[in-house]
């Protein structure tokens, strides 16, 4: 019975090895959420975006850039919380926003239904860091792994589903060349 618990918790200890660190809401100084809805899960739709804030590239100007996204995002536009599930800095750490659970504010029409994170950045002029790219593709590998997406999940670009800019030219040109990269959203875009 003993031996049995060890190996229990063993394998979860091993299960979340390959998860990377989350900077918490806690760690970077955020905001407790107003209010939280839950969202579905699994989920198979992940939606890459950028922030079109200046670039961050240490601990303390991408926390900062984080606590300034919430703070406008709740107090001028009037969200629950930072409307992204998560934030990836220049420094490649990923900070948590709405998270795995929460619905989000990120896309219109598109909230309850999948995942949304966002570069801090302008991508029409920064290029994202190998470290950014390392980040969010160890993101979505735990994101699998703990079920909070589908194995065969897809990603696609903001302005795919709604008239925007984001992620922006550059960020935009390496996601099409992921293999989970969905370059025909018209099975799921919303018929607005």
């Amino acid at each position: 019975m003993f031996l049995s618990i060890i190996i229990v918790v063993l394998g979860l200890s091993l299960a979340n090895a390959s998860c990377p660190h989350i900077v918490s809401k806690k760690e970077w100084g955020g905001l407790t959420p107003v209010h939280v809805s839950y969202l579905p899960r699994p989920l198979d739709l992940v939606i890459i975006q950028h922030t079109v804030t200046p670039f961050c590239s240490s601990d303390g100007t991408c926390a900062e850039a984080a606590r300034n996204i919430q703070t406008y995002q709740i107090d001028e536009l009037n969200y629950w919380d930072l409307g992204m599930s998560f934030l990836i800095g220049g420094n490649g750490k990923i900070y948590e926003g709405a998270g795995w659970l929460h619905v989000g504010a990120h896309t219109y029409g598109y909230n309850s239904k999948s995942i949304g994170i966002s570069f801090i950045g302008n991508y029409n002029n920064d290029d994202p860091t190998a470290a950014q790219l390392d980040a969010v593709k160890a993101l979505l590998r735990c994101g699998v792994e703990e079920g909070h997406l589908t194995p065969d999940f897809k990603v696609v670009g903001h302005k795919q589903l709604i008239a925007t800019q984001s992620p922006g030219r550059r960020l935009y040109q390496v996601i099409r060349t992921w293999p989970q990269w969905l370059e025909d959203v018209t099975p799921i875009k919303n018929k607005s």
